[in-house]
């Protein structure tokens, strides 16, 4: 077992806790936390070993669990990784890119492994078809979440964007040749709302939308391909895959077929992938520890959290422009 330590016992990182505790794959060594009354308090109530010195926790582990805000993540992974210790970093990986690029420096001279928290990789609906996507064309995503004032303190981009983002990245295999963006701020100092448009070299487009003010939650993207679409609703954990193949010569009462105007008949058809219950976050927490004790590339690698937020940054910057 993996001796681990978590640093940030706020909302996430108290879920954390429980589910390091919980997993067959950690031994929980205990916490930090830079607020000594909460560390305490969490202390008491969960019974986890609170360290109130921050380079002992280091120490005393094999892999530090980074759940601060994400001012801190650099300074917390830097300290971690220089003690040749694994990171697993929360979302956003860092708070610059250029942060971001020095930890895969780091990474890369000190030998160790890191992943970041993007959940949505391990989101079972998600995960039911991410083979069935290949090269789609046009994708739509839209984030959307009633007000709550935790996460605020960055644009939406980073609090509920950088979500889909990810997930985009890791089915367009394709470099990002364009963005168009516009962000509105409502209630929080940075945008509240913001819709983005990328474009990738292969000319695939990706339309994105969040908000963290509206009135109902919404987590949902669509993916369409030559001959398919495929609707992954993230937040119901529900997928729709539609498929078109030629048409049979002879077809049935019930076959439901298209024909194009050059006279191609194509039949549509419907799969139903098996989608299994599970907790993503102590999924994407394992799958980390199993990288490491196999020696593979984690799933969402440091480099791939440095491109989501490269990307996320990009489409804050149009928004001044």
């Amino acid at each position: 077992m993996l001796k681990v330590g978590v640093l940030g016992a706020g909302h996430l990182g108290k879920i954390h806790l429980r589910l390091l505790n919980e997993s067959d794959k950690y031994n929980l060594i205990g916490f930090y936390d830079a607020d000594a009354i909460n560390g305490k308090k969490v202390a008491d109530e969960f019974g986890y070993t609170y360290f109130d010195n921050i380079n002992n926790l280091i120490n005393a582990v094999d892999v530090v669990d980074i759940v601060t805000p994400t001012l801190s993540h650099f300074e917390c992974a830097e300290k971690s990784i220089k003690k040749y210790k694994h990171v697993f970093i929360e979302k956003p990986i860092t708070n610059t890119s250029e942060e971001a690029k020095e930890l895969l420096k780091l990474e890369k001279e000190y030998n160790i492994k890191g992943q970041v928290g993007h959940v949505e990789r391990f989101n079972p609906a998600f995960s039911a078809v991410k083979n069935k996507i290949k090269n789609p064309m046009f994708i739509e995503s839209h984030r959307l979440a009633e007000f709550n004032p935790r996460g605020t303190d960055v644009p939406v981009v980073l609090d509920l964007m950088i979500h889909d983002i990810d997930a985009i990245l890791s089915v367009v295999n394709s470099e990002v040749v364009h963005i168009n963006a516009s962000g509105v701020s409502v209630i929080s100092h940075s945008p509240d709302i913001a819709n983005a448009r990328i474009e990738f070299e292969n000319g695939c487009v990706a339309n994105l939308t969040a908000s963290r003010i509206s009135l109902k939650n919404m987590r949902k993207s669509r993916f369409f391909q030559k001959d398919a679409y495929i609707a992954v609703d993230f937040l119901e954990k529900k997928v729709e895959v539609v498929k078109m193949k030629d048409a049979p010569k002879e077809v049935g009462d019930f076959d439901m077929v298209l024909q194009n105007a050059e006279g191609e008949k194509k039949q549509i058809y419907f799969e139903n992938p098996e989608i299994e219950t599970n907790n993503a976050i102590k999924d994407e927490l394992e799958a980390f520890a199993d990288a490491i004790e196999n020696n593979t590339t984690p799933v969402v690698s440091l480099k791939q959290g440095a491109k989501a937020l490269e990307v996320a940054l990009q489409i804050i910057d149009s928004f001044k422009k």
